[in-house]
């Protein structure tokens, strides 16, 4: 069993940047390949980018592709989001996840954080 913890978000001027991370409570987080997911309460969860145990393989939705940077430290047991020039449409709950089992950009994956508000404002 994994536990992920999300740090918290924010409100954020568009343009601006913020950095989200998810702290796992177990080592075996070093097995796991990695995702963060969004969601509004008008949309489904969506992918926003994906990394690899390793982080040799790193994927990214074409909405935040050159904004967001994923990254892992696997010594820390932490994942990062660093998310640059943000925008209104980027407001939504974000979601860390553990172990898609397949496909990086599908919600299937078996570990979930709580989620944190991200909140950009025009």
């Amino acid at each position: 069993q994994v536990h992920l913890v999300e740090s918290e978000g924010g409100l954020v001027q568009s343009g601006g940047s913020l950095r989200l991370s998810c702290a796992a409570s177990e080592r075996t987080f070093t097995n796991y390949n990695m995702g963060w997911f969004r969601q509004t309460p008008v949309k489904e969860r969506e992918f926003v980018a994906g990394i690899s145990w390793s982080s040799m393989y790193r994927y990214y939705a074409d909405s935040v592709k050159g904004r967001f940077t994923i990254s892992r430290d696997n010594a820390k047991n932490t994942m990062y989001l660093q998310m640059n020039s943000l925008k209104p449409e980027d407001t939504a709950v974000y979601y860390c996840a553990a172990d898609p089992g397949g496909d990086y950009s599908e919600p299937n994956y078996t570990y979930w954080g709580q989620g944190t508000q991200v909140t950009v404002s025009s």
